[in-house]
């Protein structure tokens, strides 16, 4: 499954138990008429792969869905969700390095007010 939005938080790494279990979370409001803000975990060796990504870039996330039972010491049995991200790819074009960010055509306006009259000194 995939997941695509524009980052809002990346955590820290966090580190438990003796074992040394890593888990990194990155939330990602989706682009919908009513956006969601979904909380993405990585673990282990896949915690590095937030490492060039910063807030606001719009990503790709490739995820699994995972679901495990637990019992409590009073014998009932919870279920618990979680989303584990196992891939995130830049959706934004990369810009040539050295080159201003270019704004798109919707933000350049027609020059409408031209005088087929007026002179120029242009040879063309």
């Amino acid at each position: 499954m995939e997941l695509e939005g524009k980052i809002k938080l990346i955590g820290d790494t966090k580190t438990f138990g003796n074992n040394g279990f890593r888990k990194r979370e990155v939330v990602v409001t989706t682009d919908e008429q009513y956006p969601q803000h979904i909380m993405v975990e990585f673990v282990q060796d896949k915690c590095d792969l937030l490492n060039n990504y910063a807030v606001g870039q719009d990503v790709k996330i490739g995820i699994n869905l995972r679901g495990r039972e637990w019992t409590n010491p009073q014998g009932e049995i919870k279920y618990f969700n979680s989303i584990q991200g196992w891939r995130i790819e830049n959706l934004q074009p990369s810009q040539p390095e050295g080159m201003p960010p270019v704004p798109p055509m919707e933000a350049f306006e027609p020059a409408d007010n031209l005088n087929e009259e007026d002179h120029d000194d242009l040879p063309f």
